[in-house]
């Protein structure tokens, strides 16, 4: 099992999105890159803690790439937004990538030339590669939120679309295929 942490806006989204996926073991959400220990989702949300909402992905590379993981990553989420997916706004939004080796810093930055540094618009990418020092679990109630509260207006007008998203644009990389 191999380990990936990303953030890439609120980790409600992000969590929905990578449970989808064969070969992913565990999501959990988080944070990371902060300078706080143990920090709460409301210190986080506060933006002193230097932290990012993140995912903690567990994997079995035998089953799904570090690559195809970076794929989905990039096409659900906006990295040409600088401390904000949306509208939600701050640097616990922040669009980073958290490596836990030199391969895993390598691929990212390989990644991210790939896709020319910028937008089909032009814009930069501004995903943050950083190495992962910390990482904390988020309240148990920020877990399979999208599972648990799938009614909720949040959950229906900006995490129902980006699953749909992944359910057809990588539906090779989906359990069962």
């Amino acid at each position: 099992m191999e380990t990936a942490v990303f953030g890439g806006g609120c980790f409600w989204c992000t969590e929905a999105v990578f449970r989808e996926l064969r070969g992913v073991r565990a999501v959990e959400p988080g944070y990371a890159g902060g300078h706080v220990a143990n920090p709460s989702y409301e210190a986080v949300c506060s933006g002193t803690t230097g932290h990012a909402e993140v995912i903690r992905i567990e994997y079995d590379p035998a089953e799904i790439s570090y690559h195809d993981l970076l794929t989905v990553f990039f096409a659900t989420h906006d990295p040409t937004q600088e401390n904000r997916q949306g509208n939600d706004v701050g640097e616990q939004y922040r669009s980073a990538i958290f490596y836990a080796n030199d391969a895993q810093k390598a691929e990212a930055e390989a990644f991210i030339r790939e896709l020319g540094e910028g937008s089909a618009e032009g814009d930069p990418i501004v995903t943050a590669v950083e190495p992962l020092h910390d990482y904390y679990p988020a309240e148990e109630y920020h877990r399979e939120y999208f599972k648990d509260h799938p009614e909720a207006a949040y959950c229906q007008l900006v995490i129902s679309p980006k699953v749909a998203k992944v359910q057809k644009e990588f539906a090779a990389l989906l359990r069962g295929h």
